[in-house]
C-alpha cells in the first residue's frame, strides 16, 4: 500500500473514532459539566501516553523556545478546542456542532497557506467549498442555530484546532519532534488548563461507574490512539489535506444512525454524503508535477 493512501486510511479510522466521540460524550453530559468531563478525560489519556512512552523508551529533548511552542500546542489544541467543544456540546444540538466544525477545513487552509506555505492545486481548492455544500445540504432540515453563544464558542474551538493542526505539522516537518512526546506533553499541559478552569468554574464532581466507562473509552481509544495517531500523519501529508477528512465525519455519523438508532436516511442526506465525499476526493487529488 503506497504511504499517502495509508495515511488517508489512517486518517478516516481517526474520525470514524472521533464521531463515536459525539454519542458518548451527549451521554457523558448528562451527569458531568462539560469542562470537568473534558479535564478528566484528556487527563486520564495523557497518563495513558506517558506510561506508553515509557513502554516504548520514547524520548524527547526541549529546550526553552520548543517548551513554549508546546504550551501553546497544548492550550490551542486541549484546553481551548476540546474544551469549548464540550462547552458547545452542552449549548447546542449535535448535528448543529458537526455542520459548524466543518468549516475547521478553511480555518486550516488559511492558516496553512500563511504560515506553512502548503498551497492546493486548482483542483483541490473546489473541493472545499463543495464538501461544506454538502454538510449544509444533509443537515439543513435539521440545523438549529438558535444560541448565539454556543455558534461562537464552537467557532473558536474550530479555529483553536485549526492553529493546533498547524503547528503540530510545523513542529514536526521543521524541528523533527516525534508524534508520541509532541501528543503526550502537549495534551497533559491542556489538560492541566482543563483541569484548572473546571475547579473554579465548576469544582470536583462524583462520576458513576456508567460514567467512568464513557470516560475510560473515550480517554483510551478515543484520544490516547486516535490523537497519537492524526499527529502521526501529519508528518506525512499537508494539514489541509489531512483536516478536510473531518468532513466525512458527517458521513459515519448518518450511517452510524441508520444502523444503531433507526433513523431514515432522506435524499438530501444522500445529495449531502455524495457532495462531501466528492469534495474530499476532490482534496485528496494530488496536481500533476511539471516537469
Amino acid at each position: 500500500m503506497k504511504p499517502d493512501l495509508k495515511s488517508v486510511l489512517m486518517g478516516l479510522l481517526v474520525t470514524f473514532l472521533w464521531s463515536s466521540s459525539y454519542i458518548f460524550i451527549k451521554f457523558g453530559l448528562d451527569e458531568l459539566s462539560p469542562f470537568f468531563f473534558a479535564a478528566v478525560r484528556y487527563s486520564l489519556a495523557s497518563t495513558i501516553l506517558l506510561l506508553a512512552s515509557f513502554i516504548k523508551r520514547k524520548k524527547i529533548f526541549l529546550n526553552r523556545k520548543l517548551s513554549l511552542y508546546f504550551v501553546v500546542v497544548g492550550f490551542l489544541g486541549y484546553t481551548v478546542a476540546q474544551g469549548f467543544q464540550f462547552v458547545g456540546l452542552s449549548l447546542l444540538p449535535a448535528v448543529t456542532v458537526t455542520f459548524l466544525l466543518n468549516f475547521n477545513a478553511f480555518f486550516v487552509l488559511i492558516l496553512g497557506l500563511i504560515f506553512l506555505k502548503e498551497k492546493p492545486s486548482k483542483i483541490q481548492y473546489i473541493g472545499f467549498p463543495l464538501a461544506l455544500l454538502g454538510a449544509y445540504t444533509y443537515f439543513q432540515e435539521s440545523l438549529a442555530f438558535t444560541n448565539p453563544l454556543g455558534i461562537l464558542v464552537i467557532c473558536l474551538s474550530g479555529l483553536a484546532w485549526a492553529s493546533y493542526m498547524v503547528l503540530v505539522r510545523y513542529l514536526q516537518r521543521t524541528k523533527k519532534v516525534n508524534s508520541m512526546g509532541l501528543t503526550m506533553i502537549s495534551m497533559g499541559l491542556g489538560a492541566l488548563g482543563l483541569l484548572i478552569i473546571s475547579f473554579f468554574l465548576e469544582g470536583f464532581q462524583p462520576i458513576s461507574s456508567k460514567g467512568w466507562l464513557i470516560i475510560i473509552w473515550l480517554s483510551t481509544i478515543n484520544t490516547a490512539f486516535a490523537f497519537y495517531m492524526w499527529n502521526h500523519i501529519l508528518k506525512s501529508i499537508p494539514a489541509y489535506r489531512l483536516s478536510i477528512l473531518q468532513n466525512t465525519m458527517l458521513v459515519q455519523i448518518g450511517l452510524l444512525s441508520v444502523f444503531f438508532l433507526d433513523e431514515v436516511i432522506t435524499v438530501n442526506m444522500i445529495l449531502g454524503i455524495l457532495l462531501v465525499l466528492s469534495g474530499v476526493i476532490l482534496v485528496q487529488m494530488k496536481a500533476k508535477s511539471k516537469k
